[in-house]
């Protein structure tokens, strides 16, 4: 029986995701890329936010919620994806974007997450301010009020770090079924590489391991925040996250590793090095990484590779957390080589 069985949920992902050697930049690198690719999970071109939704949305299916509401960036990979579960389940769905990334460009407003958003039909809100949580979730229980008081039933999926992480429990759960499939395929790897940004995967994950007492290390490569300031936000997250079971074994405050060497100049814009990382593994492996989050991911693995922290001759499992339709929104990938 999985860790997070007694919590409601609804199925959303495909499941369990691929686990396959990324072979020839291990050849290059000499150390054993293995890929978990949860960019594999169905809805609406998958990711990692399929199964944080499983949870968060049998919340409100428990709830009795007609509705859902959240908000994200304008390239949000999770208000793609909640748009595909509400069509999926038959729920309405409203989203908020937030103005995160300061660029006017047509291709970043209008192609990849929002194109495919308004593809489905989403009922689309602008919140003009990028970095205030707090705000952008006050805007979506105001508005949740305006649709109780003319009938409806609606269900917030939160941003800020105060709300119960529901989410988080897809990836305690996919920790089970990463140390099942490393067991089955005899893979003992010395690390798990994953992107940090709101910190559902990584304080999942970091839970998940504990709770099955798991010794591998797990490295958050930051894409929102420095590493300082992230590291406070994926432990608080465990916190909470472990006060959602009766009685589990958490992981230890200095198991918490973010790394934020890829993550200037900032969230949603891309390095010459995060940019030379997304072209390499697409032309080398043909692995698709996208500009605001597995690419820095994937450069800090190549880092992590680089200064010695993962040995030669080593297995390391990168967790590709999805993101594809941004690379739409990103022309400059290309015309910049």
């Amino acid at each position: 029986m999985s860790l997070t069985s007694a919590f409601p949920s609804v199925a959303l992902a495909h499941k369990p995701t691929p686990l396959e050697l990324l072979t020839n930049i291990s050849r290059e690198t000499g150390v054993n890329i293995w890929v978990k690719r949860d960019d594999c999970t169905g809805l609406a071109f998958g990711g990692n936010k399929a199964r944080q939704l499983e949870y968060y949305i049998g919340q409100a299916v428990a709830d009795g919620a007609d509705m859902l509401l959240t908000t994200g960036a304008v390239q949000s990979n999770h208000v793609r994806c909640t748009v595909a579960a509400a069509r999926k389940l038959g729920l309405d769905v409203e989203v908020q974007l937030e103005h995160r990334v300061d660029t006017q460009s047509h291709a970043y407003h209008h192609s990849g997450n929002p194109f495919i958003v308004e593809l489905m039909g989403a009922t689309v809100h602008h919140f003009p301010v990028g970095e205030d949580e707090n705000a952008a979730d006050d805007a979506l229980y105001l508005r949740a009020e305006a649709l109780r008081s003319s009938g409806r039933k609606p269900y917030v999926i939160p941003l800020a770090n105060a709300h119960a992480p529901w989410g988080a429990l897809g990836y305690v759960e996919a920790a089970e079924e990463l140390l099942a499939q490393q067991h089955s395929m005899q893979l003992s790897p010395a690390a798990w590489v994953v992107a940090s940004g709101s910190a559902s995967t990584h304080a999942g994950l970091l839970v998940g391991l504990a709770a099955c007492e798991a010794d591998i290390a797990l490295y958050g490569i930051c894409v929102r925040r420095p590493a300082d300031a992230q590291k406070a936000r994926v432990w608080n997250k465990i916190k909470s996250v472990t006060k959602l079971f009766d009685s589990i074994q958490p992981p230890r405050q200095e198991q918490v590793q973010c790394d934020d060497r890829a993550f200037a100049p900032g969230y949603g814009v891309m390095s010459e090095s995060v940019r030379q990382t997304l072209l390499r593994v697409a032309r080398s492996d043909g692995m698709i990484l996208d500009p605001t989050y597995t690419a820095k991911s994937f450069a800090g693995l190549l880092g992590l590779i680089d200064d010695g922290t993962l040995a030669p001759g080593s297995d390391v499992v990168y967790v590709h957390t999805g993101g594809t339709p941004a690379v739409f929104a990103y022309p400059e990938i290309l015309t910049d080589d």
